[in-house]
This record gives structure tokens, C-alpha cells and sequence, in this order.
């Protein structure tokens, strides 16, 4: 009798094991998929950041690996080092400048390419270049073409009547951070953009509609339909406008560097001369780690007007 009934009893063993071992991936399959992010963000960016923050308590000389543990001496140089105040206060006017005028710009962009006329495809398709575009070729363009001598800019500029020599684009201290938040502008608003795009897509039409026919004008429709539908998405690109500009360093450097007068010096830019052309890799690292702070401080101020903007529109 034991001979009969033990095929069925081992068929159920292996139904049991095969139910185990399909909960078993349905459990932890989420945790092994991840497991590589985790490693990758562990090796590459905690590793770094850690080694960062021990780097700024002590005090590396050049040329040398072997640090010396000095504490808080690093934070308290820089609290009183003017150059770095220069620097957060420039990093926040650059930062501003590209959230306000290039979502400005996107927005603009947005409700024209939102409108129905003939080529608008093709238009969409353009209007992607200038972010496609790489860095190192629009740094080129830009130098070559706010060249004082013979850059097409000035050439513009002298069409103004009160304008009557080629400006000094990149190297006049009250031009120079303009310039540098236009050509980031230019290069960022597409993306933006196409955003803002998409969101104006997923506005209901009926809106509209109810809206025009209560006698409300264009304007008045963008004011109280359009733009508390997309406000949503004006807060997140504002917040990803910061992140992009806050660590922005190439477009800086191939143009102006530090700049005139240090108009155009940055946190990034300031970070790589301190730790490649000072060799200072220890004060580097405080200024990196005051930046990463003031990222993360800004990024929750951003989060933080968000809720309270949802807040006040549910009331």
C-alpha cells in the first residue's frame, strides 16, 4: 500500500517546493533586480561622497596621500573665505537666471508648437537640436560666435543705436554671467519644452470649452485653466532646471572659467581649481561638501513650495 500511495506524495512535494520557490521569487526578485543599482550607487557615488567627507576633516598635502586629521579647521576657513561666498552667491544668480528664463522660454515654445498650423511635426523635431547638441561643439559655437573681433554676435549687438562697438561678451564682468546663462538657456529649454508640451497635451478639452463659453479670453483661459494644470510639472522642471544648473561645469569652463573678476566662478568651477590647479584636494572637498548640502537644502525648499502650492489649490 505504501508503494501506491508514495508517487502522489511525491508529486505533492514538488508542487509544494515548486509553490515555495515561485513565492520565494515573487518576494525577493524586486531586491535582486536592485541589487546592481545598489552596488553601482555604492561603489560610484556613496564611496566617493564618504571619502569625500573624510577628506574635508583633514588636510592632505600635495603630492602626498597621507592626510592629517584636522576636524573642523577646513569649514571654519571657508565659512571666512570670501572667494567661496563669491562663488554660492554667482552659483545662486546663474541658477535662477536658468530656472526663470529658460522655463520662460519652454513655456513659450510650448503653447506655439501646442497650436495646430502646417510643419508642426518638423518644428517638434528641431526643437530637440539645441539639447541633442554635445557640450564641447556648443562651447565652440558660442566662443567663436561672441568673439569681439569677428563674432557674429556683436555684429547684432551694433544694430542697437546706443551700441557702437562689438561687445566683450565673455570677458566684460557685467556680460560675462549673461552671456553664460543664455547659451545654458539654449541649451536646456528644448527639454523643458517638450515637457511642458506634453503636459498641455493632457489637458482636458472640455475645460476649454466651458471656459470660452462663460466668455473668458485667451488669457484668461491660460490664467485659471492652463496654468494650474501644468503647475505641477512647472515645479518639477524648475526643481530639475536647479539640479541641471547647480552642477553645471562645462559650458562655464570652455567659455570663461572663472571668468572676469571671477563673475562666472561657480561652486564646480571653484571646486576643480582649489583641487587641480591649487592641488588643495582637502579644501576641495569641504567646498564639495558645503555644495552638496546647499543642493539638498535648496532641492527640499522646491519640494516644500510644491505641497504647500497643492495645499493652497485644494483649500
Amino acid at each position: 500500500m505504501a508503494a501506491v500511495h508514495e508517487p502522489p506524495r511525491r508529486l505533492a512535494d514538488s508542487a509544494g517546493r515548486a509553490r515555495g520557490f515561485a513565492r520565494f521569487w515573487r518576494k525577493y526578485l524586486p531586491y535582486l533586480l536592485a541589487l546592481p543599482i545598489l552596488i553601482y550607487e555604492g561603489i560610484f557615488v556613496l564611496y566617493p561622497m564618504a571619502v569625500g567627507v573624510q577628506y574635508s576633516l583633514s588636510n592632505i598635502e600635495a603630492g602626498s596621500t597621507v592626510s592629517n586629521w584636522v576636524g573642523f579647521a577646513n569649514y571654519q576657513r571657508m565659512f571666512t573665505d570670501n572667494t567661496f561666498w563669491q562663488a554660492v552667491k554667482v552659483t545662486a544668480e546663474y541658477s535662477l537666471a536658468v530656472i526663470v528664463v529658460a522655463l520662460s522660454v519652454a513655456l513659450g515654445t510650448a503653447l506655439l508648437m501646442n497650436r495646430t498650423f502646417k510643419g508642426r511635426g518638423i518644428f517638434r523635431a528641431l526643437l530637440t537640436t539645441p539639447w541633442a547638441f554635445p557640450d564641447i561643439p556648443t562651447t565652440i559655437i558660442f566662443v567663436w560666435m561672441a568673439s569681439p573681433i569677428y563674432g557674429i554676435l556683436g555684429e547684432m549687438a551694433r544694430w542697437l543705436p546706443w551700441v557702437h562697438n562689438n561687445p566683450r561678451w565673455l570677458l566684460d564682468p557685467h556680460l560675462a554671467l549673461a552671456t553664460i546663462v543664455l547659451i545654458s538657456v539654449w541649451k536646456g529649454f528644448p527639454f523643458y519644452s517638450l515637457v511642458i508640451l506634453a503636459a498641455l497635451q493632457g489637458v482636458p478639452h472640455e475645460l476649454y470649452e466651458a471656459a470660452t463659453v462663460d466668455g473668458a479670453n485667451a488669457l484668461t483661459r491660460f490664467r485659471y485653466v492652463t496654468l494650474p494644470a501644468i503647475k505641477p510639472t512647472l515645479m518639477l522642471l524648475a526643481l530639475l532646471a536647479f539640479i541641471f544648473s547647480y552642477q553645471q561645469y562645462t559650458l562655464i569652463w570652455q567659455t570663461t572659467g572663472p571668468g572676469p573678476l571671477e563673475t562666472t566662478q561657480t561652486l564646480s568651477i571653484l571646486i576643480y581649481n582649489e583641487a587641480f590647479q591649487f592641488y588643495d584636494t582637502a579644501y576641495a572637498s569641504t567646498i564639495g561638501v558645503a555644495g552638496f548640502v546647499l543642493s539638498i537644502l535648496a532641492a527640499l525648499l522646491f519640494v516644500f513650495l510644491e505641497r504647500q502650492a497643492r495645499a493652497a489649490e485644494e483649500r
